[in-house]
């Protein structure tokens, strides 16, 4: 069967992904036929006895995640009084209450804001401000800097209910008291339509604070369905009929859940695939091949440096990996030889990857198997719900092979930041496609190559990094007149944060390096810290000349590691 068959065999009339034509806000979308209303009819209709969700010793069924969801949604509405539509906040680790939290915030129709568990106090307060949060789960670190900045005005109000921890901050009611006190419950009653809000995350722009991106109910739905899509599409093209697995299905949450990454394609997904979920603390490469190995799991998603520790353990042979089938990536580009290992590394998985955004619910593109081990350095080829093209500065569509700014426009896409009217209309053109910030060409069997960026961003692993917001950072200290934050290749995580300051004589880099560690996360700190001796160059229209400075930079790093 050819591809344009099996496209039609799957989303056509009858079809079991069946998709038709909806105006949706104005907005031309092809839809799933019968897709759940809701995410709580998700989760309402996956309320199986399989098992679900581990972490440690800990174990629950499908039914039993939901009934502790459900103890969580009634305390959410009877205890804290949120209501349809509020916003209520997650900051903590992959514990298993990040996703029972999570599965009750959304199934009584308010919404679930995932929140960096990286961010330091002033980014927290920033984004729990910004989003008008009702209450926040957090756990035992984030209560710590949630203490640092509960005063600030834009948390008056706010609830902290908190997760694991033997000492919570002043005001904050431990969840597992008030769960305990509720008893077995049902799920709060509540008419949740389909493009209602349910989640928001915050990603990083190349200037300034985070930008909220909210989804609704349709949108993530559609990304779901779309990967069962494309699975099904591939199967019918190889001439494949998949028998039931003899093995409960398993994945690795290796990712953090603030992530769209983890969050859709390891968690969200596993609900219709009666798929097991397994918790990490943290990563760690040596831990996480034991837990694949004792769990029998078949499958992670994760960035390119993560599966690429996990090659390494693999190829040590400690460990049995042969129950993994797929190793996904997402958040940044593999190395083509790294795709190569991992079909060599582990004895039956194949590498997949899969290119999408915050803004897209994850999808966007998808390559795997056969077709990623010969393109290895593409992302693949569009997902079912989405348009994608590349167009140059006048917005011109671009023939096959030519490179410009990548667009997408479809079902899963988010439809505006939040509380940004300016960035919404430097976002989306001709109507509702989306630009991406990303450089890309489409060759002529239709895989997408991400060449480059035109948006100011570092890739850190898979974390986006704004390089306006550590300049800013770096500007808050007083003795620094200028600074310049850039990309440093990196042969692990892909890329690292570089900057180059220009500063009073009297400023001492590891004071500077500590007063940034009380305002960036970890991962947003320089790892290359550079000082200049006179002011930045600049071009011939005054902003500060970032492409020389880092040429500059990056020449005078490479003679310090040789």
């Amino acid at each position: 069967m050819t591809r344009d068959e099996a496209i039609a065999a799957t989303t056509g009339p009858g079809g079991p992904y069946e998709l038709m034509d909806a105006v949706i806000a104005g907005r031309a979308l092809r839809v799933f036929k019968h897709a759940p209303a809701s995410m709580r009819a998700l989760y309402e209709q996956t309320a199986t006895d399989q098992p679900f969700l581990s972490y440690g010793d800990e174990r629950w069924t499908f039914a039993q995640a939901w009934q502790a969801a459900a103890r969580i949604g009634h305390v959410l509405v009877h205890d804290c009084g949120v209501r349809h539509g509020e916003r209520v906040a997650i900051a903590m680790r992959n514990y298993p209450e990040w996703v029972l939290a999570f599965t009750a915030i959304t199934a009584i129709g308010a919404v679930a804001v995932g929140l960096n568990a990286h961010w330091q106090a002033d980014e927290l307060a920033y984004a729990l401000a910004d989003c008008d949060a009702r209450v926040v789960f957090a756990d035992s670190e984030r209560l710590q800097r949630l203490a640092e900045c509960a005063a600030e005005p834009g948390l008056a109000g706010l609830q902290v209910l908190s997760v694991r921890t033997d000492s919570p901050m002043a005001g904050a009611r431990p969840l597992a008291a008030l769960t305990d006190a509720v008893g077995d419950v049902p799920m709060p009653p509540v008419d949740i339509a389909a493009d209602d809000l349910a989640i928001m995350m915050y990603t990083s722009g190349s200037t300034g604070h985070p930008k909220g991106v909210p989804s609704t109910h349709r949108n993530v739905l559609s990304a779901l369905l779309s990967w069962e899509a494309d699975r099904r599409v591939g199967e019918l093209v190889a001439g494949i009929e998949p028998l039931p697995p003899a093995v409960q299905p398993g994945t690795l949450l290796a990712v953090p859940l603030f992530h769209v990454t983890a969050l859709h394609a390891s968690y969200m997904a596993s609900y219709r695939l009666q798929r097991r979920v397994v918790c990490m603390y943290r990563w760690d490469a040596e831990a996480a091949a034991a837990l694949i190995e004792r769990e029998q799991l078949s499958s992670v998603v994760a960035p390119a440096a993560v599966t690429g520790d996990l090659v390494r353990v693999a190829q040590q042979g400690k460990h049995d990996l042969s129950c993994l089938l797929a190793v996904g990536g997402g958040g940044a580009p593999r190395a083509p030889e790294q795709v190569r290992q991992i079909a060599t590394s582990f004895g039956n998985a194949l590498p997949n990857i899969g290119w999408g955004m915050t803004e897209t619910n994850a999808i966007g593109a998808g390559n795997s198997g056969e077709d990623y081990l010969r393109k290895p350095a593409s992302s693949g080829r569009c997902s079912l719900v989405l348009q994608l093209k590349v167009v140059d500065e006048a917005s011109t569509e671009l023939p096959p092979g030519q490179r410009g700014e990548l667009l997408v426009r479809g079902t899963s896409v988010f439809g505006g930041y939040w509380k940004r009217p300016e960035a919404n209309a430097q976002a989306f053109t001709d109507g509702d496609w989306f630009r991406t910030g990303d450089v890309a060409c489409i060759d002529d069997e239709g895989f997408i190559f991400i060449v480059d960026r035109l948006k100011d961003l570092i890739i850190r692993g898979g974390e986006n990094i704004g390089c306006g917001h550590v300049e800013a950072a770096l500007l808050l200290h007083p003795l620094v007149r200028e600074a310049a934050v850039y990309a440093v290749p990196d042969e692990r995580l892909g890329e690292e944060v570089g900057a180059t300051i220009y500063a009073s004589e009297a400023l001492d880099l590891d004071e500077l390096r500590r007063f940034l560690a009380t305002h960036l996360a970890r991962f947003e700190l320089p790892r290359h810290l550079l000082r200049a001796d006179q002011p930045l160059p600049r071009t011939p229209s005054g902003k500060i000349f970032k492409r020389q400075i880092r040429e500059t930079a990056l020449a005078e790093i490479g003679r310090g590691a040789a």
